[in-house]
């Protein structure tokens, strides 16, 4: 940061004697510029300084010490909302008015004192406007300043001091209930790609999972370009993709989502609608909530809203290094509202941050989480590192994961049931050939049938290839299907049932007399010599015409 001397060049003379009169100094200089140096040294004298410091009221000195915690520098709209405006005056109106004789807040006390300077500086995320406690001023009065007050009960972390934690720990109250993190994403990964590849709908395999959740997989696996730009499975990733054991696929998810330039979890926040060509940058936000959370302690359960209500109070600008908050476009998609301004904080940024706590940190395995009562995962109201996240957040493949060595369980009935530890790409190209029943006990349900079987077909899947997979995977394999399932292939449908309305005369010659009038049109297979099939919702009209013929129509039982 710049020196004092820096800083004080900025002013006019008259503001160097407003200065000097707070700091108690003889200004006894022809100008500005003879001024600045004189001044400077009085202030960097410790006793001097440790006194003004001292004299500060307990508000500005709160804000003082806060400013020096914080690195000595902050975003200047960080700055004045958490501490107050510093009035924009012109020297004419300054002179009139005498702001330092009455200041408005404690950030305009520290600006007449020279504690606190202002300027556009290169960082890390482009040019920025500052609040900064001139950088040898700082090492001076650093000693002098109030200790800050606990955040909240000692945790017993030596790693992380009372200052840097964010929030407090969770009551009894607020984790009663416990939601852990699991691997679950990478089975639900591989029923959204069958689904896909084959138009039919997932939901019967993932009862439990929000449209939320289905989204953002479908994001993730977009992102690792696993699907295409179309939404449907890229062949070669997609195999890749299933083959890979469940450790190396989490890992693969997790590194996916923490690195992705493109990735964009402000744009999937529930009840949230971005419009507009305005562009956020979702890595660096994603970094910044990672560093945030790497402060809470391991094993020790966190207050969600209470991190969420630090992070506002000491980095509200995570997401918006530049205090921006009217260009984003950002609608609320309940109430129809466009939540511009900093007013609007905790629907868009706090929404964020707890969409990342419940919703990708939870589901990619990092973050256990734990409500007061069986509520949605979005209602939680803490969290906790889980088991896996040592391994996930080094980079590392988790060693607790079970190798999918099961095998597939074939009925006679053609019912085929998988459990989680069949090898996805085993369950992914079965599931292709089957109909889908809803999953019970965390096994998926499908059955063979003919309507299955001809989709595949239709799709390019070969019975053989079904024929091969059956009898490498499943424990056994029941002869009748595998009969049936070989003569499938080589002559198709050999028996169906079908529901239809027949009709019944009293002799050949009723029947042979209909088949000529025109009750004809409505006629289909014959059945024998006194029954055929009628076209379904002719009843009342072949009825009419048998009047006509002179013969009444009697009712039979249903389908018959």
């Amino acid at each position: 940061m710049p020196d004092l001397q820096h800083s004080l060049r900025e002013f006019d003379y008259r503001h160097l004697q407003i200065v000097a009169d707070l700091w108690g100094i003889p200004l006894d200089a022809p100008d500005a510029r003879r001024a600045v140096p004189l001044l400077a040294g009085e202030i960097k004298n410790p006793a001097l300084a440790g006194e003004v410091v001292e004299a500060l009221p307990e508000r500005a000195a709160a804000a003082l010490a806060w400013l020096a915690r914080a690195g000595g520098r902050v975003t200047w709209s960080l700055f004045v909302r958490r501490w107050g405006e510093v009035r924009e005056m012109g020297p004419g109106r300054r002179d009139r008015e005498h702001p330092h004789r009455d200041p408005v807040s404690p950030a305009e006390v520290l600006w007449y004192r020279a504690f606190l300077s202002r300027g556009f500086f290169d960082t890390e995320t482009g040019p920025q406007e500052l609040a900064y406690i001139p950088g040898d001023l700082l090492e001076i009065i650093s000693e002098f300043l109030p200790t800050p007050s606990p955040v909240g009960a000692p945790l017993g972390e030596e790693s992380l001091s009372l200052d840097a934690l964010l929030g407090r720990q969770a009551t009894p109250e607020e984790r009663k209930h416990i939601i852990l993190a699991t691997d679950r994403i990478i089975d639900h990964t591989c029923t959204i790609l069958a689904g896909l590849r084959m138009g039919i709908n997932p939901r019967p395999h993932l009862p439990q999972v929000t449209e939320e959740a289905v989204t953002f997989f479908r994001a993730i696996l977009a992102t690792m370009e696993v699907l295409d730009p179309g939404g449907k499975p890229n062949p070669e990733q997609t195999r890749a993709f299933l083959s890979a054991s469940r450790g190396e696929t989490l890992l693969q998810l997790w590194q996916a989502w923490r690195t992705s330039p493109t990735h964009n979890d402000l744009r999937l926040v529930p009840g949230l609608q971005a419009e507009g060509a305005w562009e956020n940058d979702p890595l660096r936000v994603r970094k910044e909530i990672l560093d945030f959370l790497s402060r809470v302690p391991r094993d020790t359960w966190w207050s969600i809203s209470a991190t969420i209500a630090c992070i506002k109070e000491k980095y509200p600008d995570f997401q918006r290094p530049s205090g921006d908050y009217d260009s984003w476009f950002l609608k609320d998609t309940r109430t129809g509202e466009y939540l511009r301004g900093f007013e609007h904080w905790d629907q868009v940024e706090g929404a964020l941050l707890r969409y990342t706590i419940t919703g990708p940190l939870h589901w990619l395995g990092i973050l256990d989480l734990a409500a007061p009562d069986d509520a949605p995962q979005g209602q939680a109201t803490a969290f906790r590192f889980s088991a896996l996240s040592k391994s996930l957040l080094a980079g590392e493949l988790p060693e607790t994961l079970q190798p999918e060595t099961d095998s597939i369980h074939l009925r006679s009935k053609g019912e085929i049931d998988i459990s989680a530890l069949v090898p996805r790409t085993v369950r992914y190209q079965i599931s292709r050939f089957c109909a889908w029943h809803p999953l019970k006990r965390e096994r998926y349900y499908y059955s063979l049938t003919p309507a299955s079987l001809e989709q595949a077909e239709e799709h390019g899947l070969r019975t053989a290839h079904l024929l091969t997979l059956l009898q490498s995977h499943a424990g056994v394999v029941p002869p009748n299907v595998l009969e049936a399932l070989r003569r499938w292939e080589q002559q198709g449908v050999e028996a169906s049932l079908e529901k239809e309305t027949v009709l019944r005369v009293s002799s050949p010659a009723m029947l042979e007399a209909l088949q000529k009038s025109r009750a004809s049109r409505f006629l289909r297979e014959q059945l024998g010599p006194t029954a055929v099939v009628i076209k379904e919702g002719t009843e009342e009209k072949l009825a009419d015409i048998l009047i006509e013929m002179g013969f009444l129509v009697g009712g039979g039982e249903s389908g018959d």
